[in-house]
């Protein structure tokens, strides 16, 4: 392992880990951008998937558990270490998952060409919490969902604890950016997945809903299971745009779940394939 100890956080090299923001994540490097992959777990997910690793950072007391972990795949890619204290400088919190990882971003495939040949897809607008994104992208890997299609405004899913929360689905799972999923602009992208011969279910509540459990919604050929936001849910006009709006029974007075436990319902009953 090509290990090289730090002993401060204002080294150049730490600036993906300590300086940049999200937004500028996106930016740096060469081509695509990168993002943080954190735990070995993760970032071994992320490799498998054909992720590309530019460093790797721990603290020196998890250098062995590193090193059990990812030392055979890592080869001479940086490993830099740090003791604790200058580490919760970097990182503000104590590593208790052995280590981050900086990697290169690929390039996203157009909407066209990812679902092509697909039944089943997750399509979210305006989920901007990356545990709600997270989970859900681990609902859609384990019960079916064919790809997951991210609005422009919803969280970046390379988000540090987004792929942390997915336990790496993100990389397992087709996924890609809708280009026009922006308030006022999301009907575009329903037009597009409609175009593309999905029938678009918006999960929303409403008197006009059908149940989750509908037959109609299970035995519609190409379906997009459409997820709004936390609190606010999905816009009225993307709503009116659907073919089909969707909810699922309460009791009990409750009118409704979070998101993430939204989607794993959803998914279960309309993905076709858990009744197999």
């Amino acid at each position: 392992m090509n290990i090289i100890e730090i002993k401060s956080i204002e080294n150049e090299a730490l600036a993906p880990y300590a300086r940049l923001t999200e937004a500028q994540l996106k930016r740096a490097g060469e081509g695509e951008g990168l993002f943080i992959a954190e735990s070995p777990n993760v970032a071994l997910a992320a490799m498998e998937a054909g992720y590309e690793p530019v460093s790797f950072l721990t603290e020196a007391g998890l250098l062995r558990q590193t090193e059990a972990s990812l030392g055979s795949i890592i080869g001479e890619t940086p490993v830099f270490v740090a003791d604790t204290a200058v580490f919760e400088g970097i990182t503000g919190f104590h590593l208790s998952r052995g280590m981050l990882a900086a990697m290169k971003r690929k390039a996203l495939p157009a909407v066209k060409q990812l679902v092509l040949g697909m039944e089943r897809i997750a399509v979210m607008e305006g989920v901007s919490d990356a545990s709600n994104i997270g989970s859900i992208f681990r609902s859609a890997a384990a019960l079916g969902m064919d790809a997951v299609l991210v609005g422009a405004n919803c969280c970046d899913p390379l988000n540090r604890r987004a792929a942390r929360v997915s336990m790496g689905t993100v990389f397992q799972i087709p996924w890609t950016v809708l280009p026009c999923m922006e308030t006022a602009k999301n009907r575009a992208d329903i037009a597009l997945l409609q175009k593309l011969g999905f029938k678009v279910a918006a999960m929303a509540l409403s008197d006009n809903s059908v149940s989750v459990s509908d037959a109609a919604l299970k035995n519609e050929k190409k379906l997009a299971v459409l997820l709004g936001a936390e609190g606010p849910g999905l816009d009225k006009e993307t709503i009116r745009s659907c073919d089909y709006t969707v909810k699922i029974p309460m009791f009990h007075g409750v009118d409704s779940l979070n998101v993430a436990s939204a989607s794993a319902v959803a998914f279960w009953e309309m993905s076709g394939k858990m009744r197999e």
